[in-house]
Parts: C-alpha cells; structure tokens; sequence
C-alpha cells in the first residue's frame, strides 16, 4: 500500500536570468553588420521614440522646423477634451507618425525631392532587385507540359519528377516510385513499363541533359550522348572516349589510376588526358545550373590599414550603412509631460526607454568590437606584415583577461564579423585559435600550420607528389613537429586530396 503526504519547505538558493534587455544587448553584439542593419530598420518602423539623427549630417532648415512645430501639435492635440478615448489618442499620434520625423522617410521631404526630380536611392535599389526566379522542380515542369508525350507518359512524367533532389538527380528508382506511388489517385492504370517509358522521355525532352539521371554515371552519359550530337565530327572520336572510360572506368578515374586504364583500353597517355579535359565540360549536378543560388553579400565590420607615418595598423568601424540613432526629443517630452494623459505617458516612456536602450547596444558593440580588434592588431603583427604562416596562438580567454571582460562577450564579439585588412578580407575568428611551439620556441597557431602546409603542397613536384608522411617530415623541418593523423585532418580541412589524386600523368 502506497501512502502520499504532502509537506512545505524552505530552501535558500540563487538564479542567475538574463532581462530582456540584456539578451538584446547580446543579440545586437553578435550579429554582422547587414544584420544589424536590418534590426535597426525593423526598430525605425516600430518604435516611434527612436529616428534617425538627420541633424548629424545636415542642420535643420527653417520648413524643418515650422513643419515639426505642426507636427508636434497634431500629435499632442487637446490633452484636455472631454470624452476623448486614450486609445483613439494613441492611434491618432501613429497615423501621423511618419510626419513627424524630419528625415528621408518623412512624407515631405520624400515628395520634395521627387518634386525636385532626386532619385531615391532606396527605390532604385529596390528596383534592381532581381524577381525570384523558378524553383527546379517549377522549371522542370514547365519544360515538361511542352513534351509531346501521350498523356498517361505525361502523368508518369510528372511523378517521376517529383523525385528530383536539388542536383537534378532521382533519388529513387523507377521500381520504388512505382511501389510508392503506383496506386494513387493520379497514377491509376500506370504501369512500370509506361514509367520507364516516361524517363526515357524525360531524358530526351528535358534541358539541360543528365537531368532525371539515376546515378553519377548515367548523369554523365546522358551528357556525352549530347555532346556526340552537337559537337563537330573533330571532336566527336574524344567524345567516344570519355564514353568509353566513364562507362567501363568510372573507378579507375575517380582514384586517379591512368597507367590501369592505358593498359586495359590501349590507349596511349595523351588520349586519356584529352578525353580528361573533355570531362571538365560535364556536369555533375544538371539541376544547378537552373537555380541561381542566393549569395550573401560581405560587408567587412572593421577596416584595417597602414599608417607608414606611425608605422602601425589602424582598426575603423566600417559602420557607414548604420545610420546615426537618436531619441526624438519631442516624444521624449511628451513622456514627462503631465498634462499628457497616463496612458499616453506610460506607452512613450517605454518606447523611448527602448529606444535608449537600443542606442546604447549598438555604442557598447562598436566599443567592444573595436577593443577586441585593436588587441588582434597588436599580438597579430606578423600576420599583416609578413603573411598567414605568422599567424600566432590567440585564445579567447587571454583577449577577455585582457580586456576585463568576460569571454562570452568576446566569443559574440568576433561571431560572424569580417576584417578588410591589407591582405583581403578575411573572417575575424581566424585570428583566435590554439597552437603549437616550432623547434625555435616560437609559437604558431594551428592556421598558420595549415597555411605552411598549402605552401608545401602547392610547390611539390606534381609527377611525384608528397605522401601525408613526406608532409609532415617537410613541416618538421621547419620546426614544425605534427603527427602523420594532423597533416591527413589539416590536409581535408584545406580540401586537398591524397598524393595519389593529385598525380599528375
């Protein structure tokens, strides 16, 4: 028999929780700068106490001011009127809202300058956004409502398409998509053999070639049957080749074994390395092409340069797309104005508390990213000067003693941030890494290993190249003492293949 009793207790314990305020304030330290940017204008277009400080650039003209002394009226109105609903009030305020800031946004000056015949600039750009283009499976599609096909091929024809991955590849086999999906509403009265029918079709119709193929190899000879139609007869014997030795040879290429090939196919060395290069017009993901992948721009969060005057490297915020953030004064008063209704007053005093807050996340961020780098310029010396292999040892932790500061804020400061600096842009973290000691007693850091390591492997003789083992007795004697199982990790990490892959014949 099982007996429950119920009881209160005391216990003494401490929590550690993170306000709102504070995790935005680390939110705004991590992020890049287009990022930031993008979170600024979100906080323009919902906070009605923050603006941008248009009197930065240019001072205030005098229809400026007349038009905010309007404004300002418009919005206070008669606190005093009797039966007038607070919320009626508030809403009344942010209909006018976009009147009452004196900046590039403001109804005024935006029809001014279109009167004046400016161009906007944020409309241009915005013009010259390219329109989202087709997924693949759209453009498949499409393509295929144009094959002349009988109608249960079509049908077939579209189910098959279903299955491409984002190369343009089935992921599965005509046997499996008829097991799938052979007794659906739209596949009823289908067989196998109208499905393989389909793909034949889909082979013939469908641009570019190697589309709907099964596997790598079908792929690349659906792509050299093409290539045996199009090219001129000169090209057409290399074209038999690169057939034949993707057909029969597809291992023998992939690990590189040329004289195994020559001496099963009897063709001399020349031969295969044309019918090699005759390889690199193919494709091994058709579907690719026809989607135009989204690149993210970079936009360097810092600017290095050198000062020959003072002979040292010099760190500027490369923050010209963050515009200058102020509180807007009028909404500011209006918080503390008591003849302002409470409710009023009390929904101005939290927005302009965050929009306070906001302004001083992104000083403390500038603050912080600036104090970390100037760090990097002074124990990364070498690097600006001589080049990567100088790289040295920089853990977070020292950076954070330094500083005074804890090492979270210095992980969040360098995330995600890029440098211009005289040798390119380069991704900040890679200045903080861990390391080892050379022979000298010098220390280098693991990417300076690597770049050392690229350095050998880019000057070895390509008819004999360097085995992992032959690598690592090269780094060893420049002082570099790394095991075999380190140069294989660093070698794949740098996306270099074994010696035997990077023989050249």
């Amino acid at each position: 028999m099982m007996r429950f009793d119920t009881s209160q207790q005391m216990k003494l314990g401490q929590q550690m929780k993170l306000s709102p305020r504070m995790i935005q304030s680390m939110e705004i330290l991590q992020m890049p700068i287009l990022a930031l940017q993008e979170r600024i204008d979100q906080e323009l277009e919902t906070n009605i106490a923050l603006e941008v400080n248009e009197e930065e650039a240019t001072g205030p003209t005098e229809s400026d001011r007349e038009r905010d002394i309007e404004t300002q009226e418009m919005v206070v109105g008669d606190t005093t009127k009797n039966g007038e609903d607070d919320f009626a009030r508030l809403d009344s305020m942010e209909n006018t809202y976009s009147e009452a800031f004196d900046n590039e946004y403001s109804s005024g000056s935006f029809s001014a300058s279109r009167m004046a015949g400016e161009r906007d600039g944020k409309m241009d750009a915005m013009a010259s956004i390219s329109a989202r283009g087709e997924r693949l499976a759209e453009q498949i599609l499409h393509q295929w409502t144009f094959a002349e096909v009988p109608e249960p091929i079509g049908r077939a024809g579209r189910i098959i398409l279903e299955y491409l991955n984002d190369d343009g590849l089935l992921e599965a086999d005509l046997e499996t998509i008829f097991e799938q999906r052979g007794g659906s509403e739209d596949a009823k009265e289908l067989s196998l053999e109208t499905f393989q029918e389909a793909l034949e079709a889909i082979h013939h119709w469908i641009e570019p070639p190697g589309l709907a193929a099964r596997s790598i190899k079908e792929c690349l000879l659906l792509q050299v049957h093409a290539f045996q139609r199009s090219d001129d007869s000169e090209v057409s014997g290399g074209w038999e080749d690169v057939r034949r030795l993707i057909d029969e040879h597809m291992d023998d290429l992939v690990q590189n074994r040329l004289p195994r090939i020559v001496q099963e196919t009897g063709l001399d060395m020349d031969r295969v390395r044309e019918a090699m290069n005759l390889m690199h017009r193919l494709d091994l993901a058709p579907g690719k092409g026809l989607v135009s992948e989204e690149v993210k721009p970079i936009l360097p969060d810092v600017i290095i340069e050198y000062d020959e005057e003072r002979d040292e490297y010099i760190a500027a915020l490369c923050d010209g797309v963050i515009p200058p953030l102020r509180v807007s004064p009028r909404y500011d008063e209006m918080s503390k104005d008591k003849d302002v209704d409470k409710e009023t007053r009390e929904f101005l005093g939290r927005s302009v508390g965050n929009a306070k807050w906001m302004i001083e996340s992104i000083n403390q961020r500038k603050n912080s990213l600036l104090r970390v780098v100037n760090v990097v310029l002074t124990r990364q010396r070498e690097y600006f000067d001589i080049g990567p292999q100088q790289l040295k040892p920089l853990p977070m932790v020292e950076v954070a003693d330094q500083l005074g500061i804890h090492v979270a804020t210095v992980s969040r400061a360098v995330a995600d941030k890029w440098m211009q600096t005289p040798r390119g842009i380069v991704p900040l973290r890679r200045f903080f890494s861990g390391g080892t000691e050379t022979a000298s007693g010098e220390n280098m850091s693991w990417e300076a290993v690597k770049a050392v390591l690229q350095e050998i492997v880019e000057g070895e003789d390509k008819l004999h190249p360097l085995s992992d083992e032959a690598i690592a007795a090269q780094l060893k004697e420049r002082g570099i003492d790394i095991a075999r199982r380190t140069v294989v990790k660093y070698r794949q990490q740098l996306g270099i293949p074994p010696g035997r892959l990077r023989k050249q014949y």
